[in-house]
């Protein structure tokens, strides 16, 4: 049985798509960009009578680890991120004020495992692969679960529906995100894409129509 998107939620000031991903045998859960609003998380997990084995974020800008620490805490579940966002982490108190106003001192989560491409991590006895997808920042991943047809890519701030992710904050380079989506997510196959900000898409559909990425861009052979 494929792992299954138990709850999506939209949280945080700039409307982050939190994931509550799990193995429908074990009920094992993980966490995916937990961008802020702890409560309400916790809330879906205990409504799907899941256990959080892993709290994991695509990359560490504040809108994806705010609540983190907190998930951590009540949790007692790791939290995992890969080792080129350790550094952005310290960016988390000026992010904030930069762009809410929000002067916060709070230190940003400890993080229990750094993560490298190929790693996987399991929920039961279902996979999710790292995918190192550069770009938006120097650590940003996204998750591949699945096989055939049960395929998800979890495409964090790397790809959207008819975009791609910012490369003008720290860490940022355009020319590395559209390697990464070229080279490291449009051979994989068709599959749906859960992004980490608005609506959900299916690779082809970027592949083909995305203004920024696709094959008819003008960046295509940039």
């Amino acid at each position: 049985m494929a792992l299954k998107i138990y709850e999506h939620m939209v949280v945080g000031d700039l409307s982050c798509n939190c994931y509550l991903i799990a193995d429908p045998q074990t009920r094992q859960a993980m966490v995916l960009d937990p961008g802020d609003d702890g409560g309400q998380i916790l809330q879906a997990v205990a409504r799907h009578d899941l256990t959080v084995v892993a709290i994991v974020a695509t990359h560490a800008h504040f809108d994806h680890i705010l609540a983190a620490e907190s998930l951590r805490a009540a949790t007692g579940a790791p939290f995992y991120l890969h080792l080129g966002d350790m550094d952005l982490l310290q960016w988390l108190p000026t992010s904030l004020e930069m762009f809410l106003g929000v002067q916060d001192a709070s230190p940003p989560p400890e993080v229990d495992t750094k993560l490298s491409d190929g790693d996987e991590l399991k929920l039961g006895e279902q996979t999710l692969q790292v995918i190192h997808t550069p770009g938006h920042s120097r650590g940003s991943i996204c998750l591949l679960t699945g096989s055939s047809d049960e395929r998800m890519l979890f495409s964090g701030d790397t790809l959207f529906a008819m975009s791609v992710g910012r490369s003008d904050l720290p860490g940022g380079d355009q020319g590395a995100l559209l390697s990464s989506i070229r080279d490291r997510l449009f051979p994989l196959g068709e599959m749906p894409v859960y992004p980490g900000h608005g609506p959900a898409t299916t690779l082809d559909r970027e592949r083909v129509n995305n203004p920024f990425a696709g094959e008819g861009s003008r960046f295509w052979s940039s």
